[in-house]
């Protein structure tokens, strides 16, 4: 591959990236503001309760929408960690594009290590929204297939970097 034809490339991942962590950043404000409508006022319906089973202000005002279901349980659910979920989520995606506006092989393949792990999250919310609260969270779904298109773009990214000819030390 050309050098020109991995810049090109290059500049596409990083842009189907942006895309990808701008989707995040707005579905986790979205999630976010739709659990504080909520927790203000209890018959809000937000345009993603369609119904019984498929209702994201259920899932995001459940013990399991604030620090993950864990944080609570350990430290209280008082306790400044014990936050929206949403809000590590745009804490995540705003470093994962911040990492993408940075082209070292070294930044990539942290951004790859995080965008990975962030898929095991996602399963284990899945696990929550399907077994646990045995409901169907469009938003929540939704940012499941980001974190996994994410994952697939910086592996693309990682490999893409790899194909750069290596630097000579003088």
């Amino acid at each position: 591959m050309a050098k020109g034809d991995i810049a090109r490339t290059l500049s596409k991942i990083r842009l189907r990236m942006m895309v990808l962590c701008l989707l995040g950043v707005a579905l986790s404000l979205y999630a976010l503001y739709v659990e504080f409508l909520k927790e203000a006022d209890e018959n809000y319906e937000a345009m993603c309760d369609i119904n019984s089973y498929i209702s994201c202000s259920k899932v995001f005002t459940s013990k399991y929408g604030r620090g993950f279901g864990i944080v609570g349980e350990y430290l209280g659910k008082d306790h400044i960690l014990n936050q929206p979920n949403s809000i590590p989520g745009i804490m995540f995606y705003i470093l994962i594009l911040a990492l993408g506006e940075i082209r070292s092989p070294t930044a990539a393949k942290i951004q790859r290590g995080l965008v990975f792990t962030s898929n095991f999250m996602s399963l284990y919310l899945a696990y929550l929204l399907y077994f646990i609260l045995h409901d169907f969270c469009i938003v929540c779904v939704s940012t499941y297939i980001v974190n996994f298109l994410l994952t697939l773009c910086a592996f693309h990214r990682v490999s893409t970097l790899g194909k750069l000819p290596k630097r000579k030390m003088k």
